[in-house]
């Protein structure tokens, strides 16, 4: 596995008109009276939506032959804002396999994209994938061991995964009940990204900040989360960064995270 490691994955243009950013707004839980978010008129692109434009990436990884396409699923994801989306236009990305991970029974891949608006990181693991000798790659961050500074519930709706895939990952796990339960699931959860998202939204608004100044954002995904849970969200502040984590009646489904604003 690791010939993969430092592949190109090619170059990649992809346009949009103010709709898809409305859309993606919606989608991770913006409401209708968010008007900079879901007004043309007053639009602010969130950053996240960066991560729909740059799918491909991933995509392409898979499709490539890296690993098994049914079976490897979403880790972890990683954004650094380099400057704002504008409301429509065409964003040049570039990609590559920046590292492979050796996890014994896994193999984690990890995809590098860049732009002149964001730099983004996908952690892809890959069951039955590993094995090959390498290196295991860093420990994840652990949860903070003092009591946390502040506390959120998140709801999510029904519809979110199937409002979410419109924005371009269609895997069948979030829509069709059959494709859920052939990955082991009882019905189809809802997207990674678009969990981490909709929590980082409330937390903006506890911080006094607005979303769409959202400067960097990770977070590990360890469960799945099913349209209609409620998400409880612990925070830590640690300087100028916002430490938290996620769950569902008492199950962790988002660990490490970080997000900071301007």
């Amino acid at each position: 596995m690791s010939e993969w490691r430092g592949r190109s994955l090619g170059t990649n243009t992809v346009s949009y008109d103010d709709t898809q950013p409305i859309l993606y707004a919606l989608a991770v839980g913006a409401r209708a009276s968010d008007l900079d978010l879901v007004f043309e008129e007053r639009l602010r692109v969130l950053p996240t939506f960066a991560l729909t434009l740059a799918q491909w990436a991933p995509d392409a990884l898979g499709s490539a032959g890296a690993f098994d396409i049914t079976t490897a699923v979403h880790g972890s994801q990683r954004l650094r804002v380099r400057k704002p989306l504008p409301r429509s236009g065409s964003v040049e990305m570039s990609a590559h396999v920046a590292e492979v991970w050796d996890k014994g029974s896994a193999a984690v891949f990890e995809v590098a994209v860049e732009s002149p608006y964001f730099e983004a990181t996908w952690s892809l693991f890959a069951p039955g994938a590993g094995g090959f000798g390498g290196d295991r790659g860093p420990s994840s961050r652990r949860r903070p061991e003092t009591e946390p500074d502040g506390s959120l519930t998140v709801a999510t709706s029904p519809r979110q995964a199937a409002l979410y895939r419109l924005l371009g990952d269609r895997h069948h796990l979030h829509i069709d009940p059959e494709a859920a339960q052939k990955a082991g699931m009882p019905r189809p959860i809802l997207h990674g990204l678009c969990t981490l998202v909709a929590v980082t939204l409330p937390l903006a608004e506890s911080l006094g900040a607005h979303p769409a100044d959202l400067l960097e954002l990770e977070g590990r995904f360890t469960a799945p989360v099913f349209p209609g849970d409620a998400l409880h969200l612990e925070t830590w502040k640690e300087d100028e960064t916002t430490l938290a984590e996620a769950s569902v009646n008492g199950k962790t489904v988002i660990t490490a995270a970080r997000a900071r604003f301007a």
